[in-house]
């Protein structure tokens, strides 16, 4: 049953009352903008030029109608935007001839749709003038998620005009991506005055599991009389804008992966509330192990060791694994092809010594890799920073005469340094890389011999790179292009500081005498036995690879009856070996 708070919250605000529009543009619903994508100086020409409410927007980026379309806010028009992205110089949106002449500056507001394809990017720089020569910055918090966000510019900053102009710029140039959609100037009557600031959210912890998470709203204008909310999800607290007149609203025990809504009414103001949900989820320890227990078909996101951090189409979980000799293979593994999201898995931040990864692949298909300039290439795993900055890249490249490929390795964006060993499709691959601190040498082992395999063994690729790396922390599994990045199948990511550590990790059928049953279980009781029958430590992830238990124990038996019916993994430590098997609660 949903509470009823006195209080205010606001993430994303609509007006039922109070509120007059007067500028709306939503960049045309018509559906046609799509590659080559034209410019928006071409835009009404392109297309329908009623596919416009704004007869005359200017600047160097470009109309979108494919790709991320606008969602996740009132009123997201979900079609075509407008897109401000890697250029030799800042691309711009301008808009002229706002006419706000007839209203006070502070009841003006401007709303619009943002998005950033990496949370780190330099913020959008919104500015205003009203002779077309002087700008003015506009304040707002930058978007600190890679999905749609709709930002409000509360009432003051908005000058009272007959010939405003808005300019909306990406100041990074390169590969920074920003799409603005549903830009909207609009009026809110003096009688409704509370002014709300952009929110801020806080993971409460960050573990396997779900956790909770607090929004933080700043606002002011708060004003004697009843202010009533009906909130979604979580406990409302912090100042209250009936007797505190600037303040914070705080929301606490928000469960993650869950939006809110809220109901707000004051007086004969009626407002509407959403917010979107922050990621939760901790960094990997080391020696790190993905086996990627996770549904067909479900996106690899969902879990709580990877995020996306750009748009499109998901990486996604397929159905069982990659074998390759000497390394034991459990679970599923997961598919990606042509352009989409890339993600992200954090791991404990290395600084010294050497940082080893090892993977299987499969190229399965491709055909779709005929891009105009041959042979076509491209990365498609990075060995990250923690704060997702490539330092080393394996790179893929097909040979049009054979319809084989080569894998590559470097630290920059293009690469010479390719293997010559030509492959083909459907080939199974082992690929290890290693990166040494102290030398600064990147090492590629394709396909070794797992039981003589050291770090003095010679690579199949090395260099010496031109770029110190100050610490590695994560890994990214990335999807370029439509036409560059094949069909791929990716299973049985590996990461540790040593050679025997990383092979170890591998070693995951090496409990002697390991038995679990009954399986499937229906009392709620498993029990473990093994040869030397020591001390064990269990861990039980769901099928999205959700932590859902966790125990150690002496004893052969252990208590599953809070688990759900479904299918699970079992991750059994004893001794310094690890195994994983699959449980089924009925």
């Amino acid at each position: 049953m949903k509470k009823i708070y006195s209080l205010l919250l606001l993430f994303v605000i609509s007006y039922s009352s109070f509120a007059q529009t007067v500028f709306s543009e939503n960049f045309g619903t018509d559906g046609t903008a799509a590659f080559p994508y034209p410019f928006i100086d071409q835009y009404t020409g392109y297309q329908n030029p009623s596919s416009m409410f704004n007869a005359s927007p200017t600047g160097n980026g470009s109309i979108r109608e494919s790709g991320t379309l606008s969602t996740g806010y009132a009123g997201a028009s979900g079609e075509s935007h407008v897109y401000l992205g890697a250029s030799s110089s800042p691309q711009k949106l301008q808009i002229t001839g706002i006419n706000t002449s007839a209203y006070s500056a502070a009841g003006l507001q401007l709303s619009f749709g943002y998005l950033k394809n990496v949370v780190a990017n330099a913020q959008l720089v919104v500015e205003k003038s009203t002779d077309g020569t002087t700008w003015t910055p506009l304040t707002f918090t930058d978007n600190t998620t890679t999905a749609w966000t709709l930002v409000t510019i509360s009432g003051g900053q908005i000058p009272s005009s007959a010939t405003l102009s808005l300019r909306f710029t990406n100041p990074i140039v390169g590969t920074a991506q920003i799409r603005i959609d549903d830009v909207k100037v609009f009026n809110v009557s003096a009688g409704c005055g509370l002014v709300l600031g952009v929110p801020t959210v806080l993971c409460n912890a960050s573990t396997g599991a779900i956790d909770t998470y607090t929004a933080t709203i700043p606002y002011t204008g708060g004003t004697p009389g009843a202010y009533t909310i009906t909130p979604s999800s979580g406990t409302v607290g912090g100042n209250n804008p009936a007797t505190v007149a600037a303040g914070n609203i705080v929301v606490s025990g928000i469960t993650e992966g869950t939006n809110f809504t809220l109901h707000i009414v004051n007086g004969s103001c009626t407002y509407d509330a959403n917010g979107n949900s922050p990621e939760c989820k901790p960094i990997n320890s080391l020696p790190y192990v993905e086996t990627f227990p996770y549904a067909p078909g479900s996106s690899l996101s969902a879990s709580q060791k990877w995020t996306n951090i750009n748009s499109g189409d998901n990486i996604v979980g397929a159905s069982g694994s990659l074998s390759y000799s000497g390394m034991f293979s459990a679970d599923n593994s997961v598919t990606f092809s042509g352009s989409g999201i890339d993600c992200f898995t954090p791991f404990t931040s290395t600084t010294s010594g050497t940082l080893y990864a090892s993977f299987i692949m499969k190229v399965t298909d491709l055909s779709n890799v005929t891009g105009i300039n041959f042979p076509p290439e491209t990365y498609f795993l990075g060995l990250t920073t923690s704060t997702q900055a490539y330092r080393g890249r394996i790179f893929l490249k097909v040979d049009p005469s054979s319809g084989k490929y080569q894998l590559g390795l470097d630290s920059a964006s293009t690469t010479s340094n390719y293997e010559t060993t030509l492959r083909n499709p459907d080939d199974v691959v082992l690929v290890v890389i290693g990166y040494d601190f102290g030398s600064n040498v990147y090492n590629l082992w394709i396909n070794p011999n797992l039981a003589t395999l050291t770090p003095s063994t010679p690579p199949s690729l090395s260099f010496n790179a031109a770029q110190t790396v100050d610490n590695f922390g994560g890994i990214i599994l990335r999807q370029d292009g439509a036409e560059t990045t094949p069909t791929m199948v990716f299973d049985e990511l590996r990461i540790a500081t040593t050679i025997s550590g990383l092979l170890s990790v591998s070693q995951n059928n090496a409990i002697a005498g390991l038995k679990m049953y009954p399986n499937p279980v229906s009392n709620g009781t498993l029990f473990i036995e093994t040869a030397a029958n020591a001390e064990k430590s269990i861990t039980v992830f769901d099928i999205l690879g959700k932590h859902v238990l966790s125990t150690t124990t002496s004893g052969n038996s252990i208590n599953v009856g809070t688990l759900h019916a479904g299918v699970y993994i079992v991750n059994i430590t004893e001794e310094g070996k690890t195994a994983s098997r699959k449980l089924v609660i009925q």
